[in-house]
């Protein structure tokens, strides 16, 4: 069994693009022991596949990099989207891109299965065409939220299972030293983007960090985006930050995904505008409070009977609302209830993955 996990690698710098890859590896690995797995995605890209979309209708005609082929030696693909790209919210190119490597995955007559993921929103007509044939033509669909499942629907092709992100299926981390307050600042939304107002995050960090402080907390500050060349890391901004605050706050730098979730699981509570800090946070029964951006996040984590999702907007509003979920009482007995829901719903995608291959 060779299985080609699309959209996710163990050596993204976005920890988020691991734990899709590692959790599709555990999951998968349930169904078909022994599996052989490759990775595909943006840093990994076989030579095979172009990742423009000229580029690629142009091989589709040509056949000179032998991508047809390439496909064909699969026996699944597994398409996690990097969990949240199945749409136009990250611009046509990337959509286009993600959406014809699924169509010419299907010529090459290979099922492809949509990992759990966000589906949506589709703000363009041709983003929903190009949705819409892929929906129709994967073997099996699982949204990850019920807004998501509900996009799927009014494309025409239900999904077969609303279940939960992919971190659920992880093994419990070893835990580090103990920690307080773990905060996620996002080196995306501190510079000018098209998600939210940077100033009004930046005002939103700061007020949160000297309220902390002011209650008397310890706080470690914990990119999930590692640092690169991209502009959309964590760690310059880590950084800016604890200069800034003269020592007041710590920093730990991640090696990988193990490192990130054995602090994580160490804390108190996590803050973070990365979904998946908070859903690392909450896999291993950790409080987390998350700073949204997109539509992604209150979905998913309503549907696990999780309320602390706070939208950015006005910064000292966003402030006050953060604080006072970290300020409420049984957080993580909470928590801990949601990791359990949440494990049960991943387990049922179990006695509907083997039909993919059968």
């Amino acid at each position: 069994m060779k299985i080609l996990v699309a959209w996710a690698n163990n050596t993204a710098a976005n920890l988020g693009v691991r734990v899709l890859a590692q959790g599709s590896r555990d999951l998968l690995s349930q169904v078909w022991p022994g599996a052989e797995f490759e990775y595909m995605n943006y840093g990994a890209r076989p030579d095979a596949v172009t990742w423009t979309p000229k580029g690629l209708i142009r091989e589709r005609v040509t056949g000179r990099r032998g991508m047809m082929d390439w496909f064909s030696q699969f026996d699944l693909m597994w398409d996690t989207r990097s969990g949240d790209s199945f749409t136009d919210i990250y611009g046509m190119d990337r959509h286009r891109t993600m959406s014809l490597i699924h169509e010419f995955v299907h010529e090459a007559e290979v099922p492809v299965g949509m990992a759990p993921q966000t589906i949506g929103p589709f703000s363009r007509r041709e983003a929903r065409l190009l949705a819409r044939r892929n929906l129709s033509r994967s073997s099996l669909v699982f949204a990850r939220d019920a807004a998501s499942a509900r996009a799927a629907a009014a494309l025409g092709r239900p999904v077969e299972l609303t279940v939960t992100d992919m971190v659920f299926g992880l093994e419990q981390p070893e835990k580090s030293d103990p920690h307080d307050v773990v905060l996620n600042v996002s080196g995306l939304l501190w510079h000018e983007n098209s998600h939210v107002d940077h100033e009004a995050y930046r005002h939103g960090v700061h007020s949160i960090i000297q309220q902390l402080i002011s209650d008397g907390r310890s706080i470690t500050l914990l990119p999930h985006v590692l640092d690169s060349p991209n502009v959309d890391n964590d760690v310059p901004v880590a950084k800016h930050l604890v200069g800034h605050y003269d020592g007041a706050l710590d920093l730990v730098v991640p090696q990988d995904l193990d490192d990130a979730r054995g602090l994580i699981a160490s804390a108190q509570v996590v803050i973070g505008a990365r979904m998946h800090a908070c859903l690392n946070a909450l896999s291993t029964g950790v409080p987390a409070v998350a700073m949204a951006y997109s539509r992604k996040f209150a979905p998913l984590m309503n549907a696990l009977g999780w309320e602390h999702v706070v939208p950015i907007a006005d910064g000292d509003e966003t402030a006050r609302a953060v604080l006072a979920s970290v300020r409420r009482e049984g957080l993580g007995e909470h928590a801990r209830e949601v990791q359990a829901r949440a494990r049960d719903l991943m387990d049922r995608t179990i006695p509907l993955l083997g039909g993919l291959t059968s």
